[in-house]
C-alpha cells in the first residue's frame, strides 16, 4: 500500500481559491452594480430636495465603498467621483468641483486611454465647469491647472487645450489693460 502524497500547499479545494464549488451559485459581491445604481439614485434624490451637504455625505460614503470594492482604477469609482464633483459645483464650491472633475479625467485616461470618447467628455465637463465659475474665484490659477492636465491628456496642440489657452489669455488681458491704466 502506497503512502498518500502530501504536497507543501495542502489539499487544494475550491474554497482555497475563493471560487464557488462546481454547480454552486457565486456569492454576491459587497457592492453589486445594481446596488451602486440604487445608491447613486438616492444621492440624486437627496440633492434634488436641496439637501446638498447630505447628498455629498452619501456620495463620500459611496466613494469609500466603491473604492474598497473595485479599487481606485475602476470606472465605477470614476463615476462616483464625477458625481462628487457635480455636487460640489452645485453647492457653489467650484474649485473642489473642478478638482474632482480633473481627478476623474486623469483616472479615465489611465483606464480608458487618451483617445476614448469618455475621456474627451470628462475634459469638456471640467472645461465647462471652469468657464461657468464666478469671476471672484481664482479662475486663472484653476485654469492653469486645467490647462496642464488637459495638455497632458490631449496634447499641447489639441482643440480643447487651444480653447483653454485662449480663455486664459482673455482673462489675463483685462488685468494687464487695467494695470497699464492705473500706472499711467
Amino acid at each position: 500500500m502506497s503512502e498518500p502524497l502530501y504536497r507543501p500547499w495542502g489539499t487544494v479545494t475550491p474554497e482555497f481559491w475563493g471560487a464557488p464549488a462546481p454547480g454552486a451559485a457565486a456569492a454576491p459581491s459587497g457592492l453589486a452594480p445594481e446596488t451602486l445604481r440604487a445608491r447613486l439614485v438616492k444621492v440624486a434624490e437627496v440633492a434634488r430636495t436641496g439637501h446638498l451637504p447630505d447628498a455629498a455625505a452619501l456620495a463620500a460614503r459611496l466613494d469609500q465603498d466603491v473604492t474598497a470594492e473595485y479599487g481606485e482604477l475602476h470606472l465605477h469609482t470614476v463615476q462616483v467621483r464625477e458625481v462628487r464633483g457635480y455636487l460640489a459645483a452645485l453647492a457653489g464650491d467650484h474649485p473642489s468641483g473642478l478638482s474632482w472633475y480633473l481627478h476623474a479625467a486623469q483616472l479615465r485616461v489611465t483606464i480608458q486611454g487618451p483617445r476614448h470618447p469618455d475621456v474627451e467628455a470628462a475634459t469638456r465637463r471640467a472645461y465647462s465647469l471652469w468657464r461657468a465659475m464666478p469671476t471672484e474665484t481664482d479662475r486663472q490659477r484653476l485654469g492653469a491647472d486645467l490647462l496642464t492636465i488637459a495638455g497632458d491628456i490631449h496634447g499641447p496642440d489639441s482643440q480643447i487645450v487651444r480653447r483653454i489657452r485662449e480663455r486664459l489669455y482673455a482673462l489675463a488681458l483685462p488685468s494687464a489693460a487695467s494695470a497699464q491704466l492705473n500706472s499711467a
